[in-house]
């Protein structure tokens, strides 16, 4: 493209002028005058030209070391089985018994929508009914016992120690 001015050299400056403006959306657009011009008729135009900075920067670059360093601190690998967690949701599998505790943050939300609740309620394999009933009744005597100690409730703590000895010995 040849510069608008001197119709000789080819243009390398390219200004956008707006002539009018609008200062509410309901107002007619505004209008823009494009002009094209040569190094030597800017000098002339005497136009408001900002120099540019000494040093350049590459932005596509900034871009590439940003993109690269924020799927490098996003993407969670387990240890052991190297699977990522892009892996795990694109094929809906764990690779290994580990991944459940390197993406445990990721699948604490998922199983809550999935089982509405955190908490497994059900048949756990090779245990009956009762011998579960007895588990889950240990395991409560247990966290009441480890409270009683820390509230210094001797006497309470003595019977629940005594409950849950019967209760592992039958």
């Amino acid at each position: 493209m040849l510069c608008q001015t001197c119709n000789k050299n080819p243009a390398s400056v390219h200004v956008t002028e707006i002539l009018e403006y609008r200062t509410h959306p309901e107002e007619q657009p505004h209008s823009l005058v494009e002009k094209h011009l040569c190094a030597s008729c800017v000098d002339v135009a005497n136009l408001p030209v900002k120099p540019a900075p000494a040093k350049t920067i590459d932005i596509w670059k900034l871009l590439q070391q940003s993109a690269l360093s924020s799927k490098q601190s996003s993407e969670l690998t387990c240890n052991h089985c190297s699977m990522t967690l892009r892996e795990f949701r694109s094929h809906g599998r764990l690779g290994c018994m580990h991944c459940y505790e390197v993406f445990a943050r990721h699948l604490t939300p998922l199983l809550h929508r999935m089982h509405n609740s955190l908490q497994h309620v059900g048949r756990l394999p090779g245990v009956d009914a009762v011998a579960l009933d007895r588990m889950q009744r240990l395991h409560s005597l247990e966290q009441e016992l480890v409270t009683a100690v820390r509230e210094e409730a001797y006497e309470n703590a003595a019977r629940l120690r005594d409950e849950i000895e019967a209760l592992r010995s039958s």
